[in-house]
């Protein structure tokens, strides 16, 4: 595995679930770490307690889905800490899809973040990335994007839009230095998916995922799905009769607000 000691990472989506345990995680393994999220108040929280543990933490308050935010973020976080080695693009939100009338607001937002998200992260550092022919950008999708599910078409197709864009980016960087990683996790217990009253299989708390997460960013790995039963079964229900999947799925995403792999930004 390749060390992470002294390199710099920012991590979008860092004021709360998966964002806030990868940003300690990564610290405990020696990154310099910039904290890009809306909420200014949790970011600072957050930096104090990487600070309190000796690693090094630089809040930067920036809403992923308007690339000029984005940009001033992570301006601000290479000023702080210098050129950036690692950007894991995380912040994402989760909305049901509703049938009449179309929550059309809602889907737009999940393509703003979801996908321009991780775009604006990535344009923002692939620029220094090339010319240093060395940096990874990584993407933590999700294995919802892995097929449409009943009342989540809009959070699922934003996720299946990461996964493409990402194989294409991968090959296309293929001998440039710059490497790109996949992440898909399934159910983390957050304070976005606390309030999901369908089952939620093979759930991780927050800490679980990210050492997951970030021992995949240390091999290199290209995708990485887990928990890998969840992964499986979800490409094998590609083959599924609708009538079945509707009758075994129908209500799932009934009332929630939140899909797999929920993260908030």
């Amino acid at each position: 595995m390749a060390s992470l000691a002294g390199k710099v990472a920012v991590v979008t989506g860092a004021s709360s679930g998966i964002g806030w345990a990868l940003a300690k995680e990564l610290a405990v393994r020696g990154c310099k770490v910039g904290l890009v999220a809306r909420r200014e108040a949790e970011l600072k929280t957050l930096a104090a307690e990487v600070a309190a543990a000796g690693g090094t933490a630089v809040p930067a308050v920036a809403d992923v889905a308007d690339r000029a935010q984005v940009e001033a973020a992570v301006a601000a976080v290479r000023q702080a800490l210098g050129p950036i080695d690692l950007m894991v693009a995380n912040a994402g939100v989760g909305k049901a899809t509703r049938l009449d009338p179309v929550n059309v607001a809602d889907v737009e937002a999940q393509l703003r973040v979801n996908v321009l998200g991780v775009v604006y992260a990535f344009a923002a550092v692939q620029g220094e990335m090339l010319a240093r022919k060395s940096g990874h950008l990584v993407a933590v999708s999700s294995i919802a994007g892995f097929r449409g599910l009943p009342g989540e078409s809009a959070y699922c197709a934003s996720k299946a839009a990461v996964n493409v864009y990402l194989d294409g980016l991968r090959a296309q960087l293929h001998g440039t230095g710059v490497r790109v990683t996949t992440i898909c996790p399934g159910f983390v217990k957050t304070p976005m998916t606390e309030s999901n009253t369908f089952h939620m299989p093979g759930l991780m708390t927050p800490e679980f995922a990210a050492r997951k997460i970030v021992n995949a960013i240390r091999r290199g790995k290209k995708v990485y799905a887990f928990p890998w039963t969840l992964a499986m079964l979800t490409k094998l229900s590609r083959w599924l009769p609708d009538r079945l999947v509707q009758r075994v799925m129908g209500g799932y995403d009934t009332d929630a607000e939140k899909g797999p792999g929920e993260r908030g930004a």
